[in-house]
C-alpha cells in the first residue's frame, strides 16, 4: 500500500519497506516500526491520529556537486531578498517549484500551496494532512524528491534546520486525533487538553525526536520564529505549542521541530507524549498570552543536543513508550 510512481523519474516506481529480522519479528529502533507501534496505542482507544508537516527549505542556484568543491560556502540563493508572500520573488523560481508540485501530485501527495518565505531563497510547499503514518511516509518522499528534481535541473536544496544566521527552516507538525464519528478534540474538550498538557510535560524530555543535530539547536533562538520557551497558546506563534483551529478542525501545532527531523520519530514523540498526558490525568496549565520569548517563569527547550541526550536518555515517559532498546 506504499507503492507508487516517481513522476520525475521515467519508468520508476517506489515502494517503502519495514525492516525485519530474520525470523519475520519487528526491528524495534527502526523509526518506522516505531511510529506503528504508538499508533497501536491510540488504536487500544479506538483513536487515530491526523497530521501535516510544513517542511521549509532553501533553495540555491549552485548545483551540489558546486556546493560540495566549495565548502557549501559562498553558496547563491535562488531569491535575494525576503520573498514571505511575495507575487514575483516566487515567481522567478516558480518552474522548479511547479514542477515539485506537479511530481508531487503525480505520486499522489495533495497539494495545498506553495510560498516564499523569509530567507534568502526559502521556501515552502505543503500537503493536505493524512493519518499521521501516510503523512510520514509522504514527508519522506517529497523530501528526497524535492532534491531529486532540484540536482535535475542544476539547483541544489537544503533542509538543515539552521543554515546560517538568518531565519532558520521548520517543520511545523499539526496533529489532532479522531474517532469513528470524526475528530474528537472539540467534542472531548478533556481529551484535548490532557494531550495537549502531555506535549508541555515532554516536550524537554522528547526533544531528542524533533531535533536530532547539533545544528538542530542553534534554530532555538529569540524573535527568530523557532520557540524557546515550553508554553502553549491560542494562535500565537511564540509558543511552542500553537492551538488552531474549531470544531472539527481543532488541533495543535508543534513549533519545536526543524526541517532536519525524522518525521517517524517526531510523530511518535507527539504521540508518546499526549498518551501520557492522557494517562496520568494531567491538567493544562494556563495559556500563555503574549510574547513567549519573554516568559521567564516556562521551561526552556534544551538548548544543546547534548542537554537534550540527557533528557531522553532519562526519560521514563520515553522507557514506557519506546522500550529500553530503542532508548539505549
Amino acid at each position: 500500500d506504499t507503492l507508487r510512481a516517481v513522476p520525475w523519474q521515467e519508468g520508476t516506481a517506489m515502494c517503502l519497506a519495514d525492516l525485519a529480522w530474520a525470523d519475520g519479528s519487528d526491528v524495534a529502533p527502526s523509526p518506522r516500526q516505531l511510529l506503528r507501534k504508538q499508533l497501536a496505542r491510540l488504536a487500544e482507544r479506538g483513536w487515530q491520529s491526523n497530521a501535516s508537516t510544513e517542511l521549509e527549505f532553501l533553495l540555491f542556484r549552485d548545483t551540489y556537486e558546486e556546493a560540495w568543491r566549495t565548502g557549501y560556502r559562498d553558496l547563491d540563493p535562488a531569491n535575494l531578498y525576503n520573498v514571505d508572500y511575495s507575487l514575483l520573488g516566487t515567481a522567478k523560481v516558480e518552474p522548479l517549484i511547479r514542477r515539485i508540485r506537479n511530481s508531487m501530485a503525480g505520486a499522489g501527495l495533495v497539494v495545498e500551496n506553495s510560498k516564499g518565505e523569509c530567507n534568502l531563497g526559502q521556501h515552502e510547499i505543503n500537503f493536505r494532512y493524512e493519518d499521521a503514518l501516510t503523512t510520514a511516509d509522504q514527508h519522506v518522499i517529497y523530501k528526497n524528491g524535492a532534491k531529486e528534481i532540484a540536482a535535475q535541473d542544476g539547483m541544489s536544496i537544503s533542509f538543515m534546520a539552521k543554515f546560517n544566521e538568518r531565519e532558520g527552516s521548520s517543520c511545523h507538525i499539526h496533529f489532532s486525533l479522531a474517532d469513528a464519528e470524526g475528530p474528537i478534540f472539540a467534542r472531548e474538550r478533556e481529551t484535548f487538553e490532557s494531550f495537549l498538557a502531555g506535549q508541555l510535560a515532554c516536550l524537554r524530555e522528547l526533544t531528542l525526536f524533533l531535533a536530532p543535530n547539533v545544528n538542530s539547536y542553534k534554530r532555538f533562538a529569540k524573535g527568530s520564529f523557532a520557540p524557546t520557551a515550553v508554553a502553549w497558546g491560542e494562535d500565537n506563534r511564540t509558543c511552542s505549542l500553537r492551538v488552531v483551529g474549531h470544531g472539527p478542525s481543532l488541533r495543535f501545532e508543534n513549533r519545536a521541530g526543524g526541517s532536519d527531523l525524522n518525521p517517524y520519530l517526531a510523530l511518535s514523540a507527539i504521540i508518546a507524549a499526549g498518551l501520557h498526558g492522557v494517562e496520568q490525568g494531567l491538567e493544562l496549565e494556563p495559556r500563555y498570552d503574549g510574547n513567549a520569548y519573554l516568559a521567564e517563569d516556562r521551561p526552556r527547550l534544551p538548548s544543546t543536543l547534548l542537554e537534550a541526550r540527557e533528557e531522553f536518555a532519562q526519560s521514563d515517559v520515553a522507557r514506557a513508550a519506546f522500550g529500553e532498546e530503542v532508548v539505549k
